[in-house]
């Protein structure tokens, strides 16, 4: 009686285990990756395609800089020595510099791609590598750090704070702060940062959208779209999404003025799932898809980055965030990424959404391919957690 009876329990206990391993499988969401492994497969592609087609590596402003940073996240997925080494390289050939004027007196911070606009972002996106590079550094070469400590410290000597006038420039440099903040425990970093972000916010933000203008001159009803709605441009706002999510990830928990960041990141996220395409992208025109329709790479990986981040640090609720974040990544495996390595559908080096312009299976940049490498990422960490 006792040996049935023992028995009993030991099938009772197995048909649970069945039936809760059975519902878990059933509820995993198909669209997302069987492994971490696989996930890993896919940053390799990617990334050693890039980097085999671009050996010359390129100058330190934000197309090319913008890659690096995702690289540097698929670095610390696979190790891959040689994804460091190329982002090394890289900041060697630029001498660990942004633009080199060293004029402080004409260093100017409008649009300029000339070596006097050293306080303009794009070419202070570079620094966020530099930094990178440096914390993996065993010596702590401080020469790696030296220039975007110069830069950013007399910047912040200013009295200015309408550094940041578009969208782009807060992926481009909040970061750069908060992670100069890290190395050298200035307060000034995190004060400086919020006065910007504010200026930015303040210029930028819809509030009844909960999305950012690209700048000053997309902002409604003085521009709109093809069917007369906001016409909010995805990589611009995939910028402004993916840097609060660097930011956070930064920030101390007793930050001042974290809460401010927490609340425009999640409500940037719901307002973000509400228009993806049912096939998993993001139009370039956010709110009017007919305006230029298919789909678009860069901006939707950069959406899918900061869901999954949001998920993985435990800001977005899953049930909620991640049948988005997997219909994003699932696009960017299935449709961007071809066969051979090469994203695919990234919209060229622009501002907005452009009614006609094509975009399509060949059409690639670095930017989209490091927007893609944060992505995967992640879904490498989420994938590893559950």
């Amino acid at each position: 009686m006792k040996t049935r009876t023992s028995a009993y329990y030991t099938l009772l206990v197995v048909l649970l285990l069945s039936c809760a391993t059975s519902n878990k499988t059933a509820s995993k969401n198909p669209l997302l990756p069987n492994s971490k492994e696989a996930v890993a497969h896919v940053i390799n592609k990617v990334n050693n395609y890039w980097q085999e087609s671009n050996p010359n590596h390129g100058w330190a402003f934000w197309d090319v800089a913008a890659y690096h940073t995702g690289n540097m996240e698929a670095y610390k997925i696979t190790q891959n020595e040689q994804y460091r080494q190329y982002s090394e390289a890289w900041a060697e050939k630029n001498k660990w510099m942004g633009a080199k004027s060293a004029d402080k007196e004409n260093w100017k911070y409008s649009y300029g791609e000339k070596d006097d606009y050293v306080l303009f972002g794009d070419w202070q996106i570079a620094f966020q590598t530099y930094i990178d590079l440096y914390n993996l550094d065993k010596e702590k070469d401080p020469e790696k750090i030296a220039r975007a400590r110069e830069v950013m410290e007399y910047q912040m000597s200013t009295p200015n704070n309408d550094y940041w006038w578009w969208a782009d420039g807060l992926y481009m440099v909040m970061p750069v702060m908060t992670k100069l903040y890290k190395v050298t425990g200035n307060a000034q970093y995190l004060e400086k940062l919020y006065d910007y972000y504010s200026y930015a916010d303040s210029v930028m933000y819809d509030q009844e959208e909960q999305l950012y203008y690209r700048d000053a001159k997309y902002i409604y009803p003085k521009h709109k779209s093809a069917n007369e709605k906001k016409d909010f441009w995805a990589r611009g706002d995939g910028w402004v999404f993916a840097g609060l999510a660097k930011v956070l990830q930064d920030l101390p928990e007793n930050a001042p003025h974290r809460e401010f960041y927490m609340s425009r990141y999640k409500d940037m996220a719901a307002a973000i799932v509400k228009s993806q395409q049912p096939e998993g992208y993001w139009t370039r025109s956010i709110l009017d898809p007919e305006h230029a329709p298919g789909p678009e790479t860069s901006g939707t990986a950069f959406f899918t980055y900061g869901l999954l981040w949001g998920i993985n640090n435990g800001y977005l609720n899953k049930e909620a965030y991640l049948p988005a974040a997997a219909k994003g990544y699932n696009y960017l495996t299935t449709v961007a990424l071809q066969p051979s390595g090469k994203i695919g559908y990234v919209q060229p080096i622009g501002e907005r959404a452009i009614p006609g312009q094509v975009v399509d299976v060949n059409s690639t940049s670095g930017f989209g391919v490091g927007a893609v490498l944060l992505a995967a990422s992640e879904m490498y960490r989420y994938v590893d957690k559950n």
